[in-house]
């Protein structure tokens, strides 16, 4: 049976997600054979494993770090928010139900077999398992039948490793108050205790840790300075959606609609010096772009309506006539053609106009496609493969002066269909990790600046999955440096009997 370690936070956005990617990539170079686990995440950032089951990208970018296939097993219980108080309920990959937060409140005890079922078996198959929390274990009014902060640290037996963020400020206070909300056999299952974020010489930290450790009873384990690493986001709190980037020789705006979904689609095109890709919310910050992306949406109406109420529907019809690059994904995809229906109450009953910028329409139904896929261009003569997946509830036809985008085969061993549509200097996909493919943001990014009259091509041709691994190596190399890593090898081998 695998030993364990769990990484929670003092809130949200502590950098658990990355200090637990962190610790596979650790774990893996030292030989170990080692998968990440959430019993529960809320994210509309999602992914379709091998056997077309649906799991959070968290998870994904840790397997990854750790060198692994992602599996369900890692994620089984995803809830992607539907509206501000109610979410979809995924249980081992396939959808449950749609709940609001009172319902899930009292339902998410009878989950308990399903994550005890997921965990030992991945318990079973490796060596060590890194368990990520949620937001804070001292958050009260979540604490009756908690299952993913010390609820998990319990049914999995996992010694605790408590981050706060110190660039957020209070640090301390944040460790200290958990820790002094926490129940005393709770307390007594944190092991150790991380400083994130920290800017600066540390030595200067050297009063505050002795006093941490002293009022606190638990060691600090490490104090891990601001890493400058591009690996994926978790969700929403993605610092890349609230800043606005510079913009770069060519430049990349994204819609952000509030119901974004699968942002990462995007990511690619960070490892290309000279493109900036910008979240937008508004028309004054969309400007001039070479080319707008309508991402992918959790509610496609609803984000289509919000763009047409604030004027970024206007705004981007002037650019696409100005010959921009317009490009969808997914809901995106959906929202540049002539009509959207909706007959079943999938979202929100009826019929509404699209942006009308590809000559398509589709139908909602209740039925989710959910599959990966590679694939090829149809109207291009590239020799460059796409590979990606499927999340959608909605079937587009297309009519006349649209031509399919992509030839694409369900894996494993599915029939080959039409994906897509390309009409002009417009496009649209339902495939999600699109730019993934190797060379595919590359080319983009070139095809863009040389519409703009600007030469990039001097820009290195590495694949995104080599770039990936090297910067999962960075993030390891970093925590290695400023981790006491034998005391938390320790820490794991006492497990939480340790006083």
């Amino acid at each position: 049976m695998a030993r364990s370690i769990m990484i929670q936070g003092t809130m949200s956005g502590a950098g658990k997600s990355l200090l637990a990617a962190g610790l596979c990539r650790i774990f893996k170079r030292a030989g170990y054979k080692v998968a990440p686990f959430k019993s529960q995440n809320m994210a509309l950032n999602s992914f379709i494993t091998e056997d077309g089951l649906e799991m959070g990208r968290a998870q994904v970018m840790q397997a990854e770090a750790a060198g692994v296939a992602p599996d369900v097993r890692m994620n089984p219980i995803l809830l992607k928010p539907t509206s501000d108080v109610g979410s979809q309920v995924i249980v081992n990959g396939e959808v449950r139900a749609v709940m609001d937060a009172r319902e899930y409140f009292a339902y998410k005890k009878e989950l308990v077999p399903d994550i005890l079922k997921a965990y030992n078996s991945l318990a079973e198959e490796n060596d060590i398992i890194v368990i990520e929390g949620a937001g804070s274990p001292a958050e009260i009014n979540l604490k009756t039948f908690d299952i993913v902060n010390m609820g998990m640290a319990k049914m999995a037996s996992a010694p605790v490793l408590l981050a706060g963020d110190i660039d957020r400020g209070g640090v301390f206070a944040q460790l200290l108050g958990t820790l002094d909300l926490l129940e005393e056999d709770e307390r007594r299952m944190v092991k150790g205790l991380i400083i994130n974020k920290f800017r600066g010489d540390k030595t200067i930290l050297d009063p505050g840790i002795e006093m941490l450790e002293e009022r606190g009873g638990v060691p600090v384990v490490g104090v891990v300075p601001y890493m400058d690493i591009d690996v994926e986001d978790e969700d929403s709190l993605s610092e890349k959606l609230d800043v606005s980037a510079p913009k770069g020789l060519v430049d990349i705006a994204v819609i952000r609609v509030p119901r974004i979904s699968n942002f990462t689609d995007l990511d690619a095109f960070s490892m290309i010096p000279g493109v900036s890709v910008r979240y937008v919310k508004r028309t004054s910050e969309l400007g001039d772009p070479d080319m707008v992306v309508i991402p992918g949406s959790k509610n496609t109406i609803g984000d289509l309506l919000w763009m047409r109420q604030n004027g970024l529907e206007a705004a981007v019809k002037k650019l696409a006539e100005k010959g921009r690059t317009i490009f969808g994904i997914c809901g995106g995809y959906q929202m540049l053609g002539e009509t959207i229906s909706d007959p079943e109450g999938v979202e929100a009953k009826g019929k509404i106009l699209g942006m009308g910028l590809l000559p398509t329409d589709t139908v909602f139904e209740k039925g989710k496609t959910r599959t990966r896929v590679t694939g090829r261009f149809l109207s291009s003569d590239t020799a460059l493969s796409v590979q990606g997946y499927e999340i959608h509830m909605g079937k587009t036809t297309l009519r006349s002066g649209a031509q399919p985008l992509l030839e694409i085969t369900a894996q494993p061993g599915g029939e080959k269909k039409a994906d897509g549509a390309v009409s002009g200097n417009v496009a649209g996909t339902y495939v999600h990790g699109f730019f993934d493919g190797d060379g595919i943001a590359l080319e983009t990014a070139r095809f863009l600046g040389r519409k703009k009259g600007v030469d990039i091509s001097a820009s290195e041709d590495m694949s995104y999955a080599q770039y990936k691994e090297k910067q999962y190596d960075l993030l390891a190399d970093a925590l290695e440096g400023s981790l006491d890593m034998d005391r938390i090898y320790e820490i794991m081998e006492a497990g939480i009997d340790e006083k």
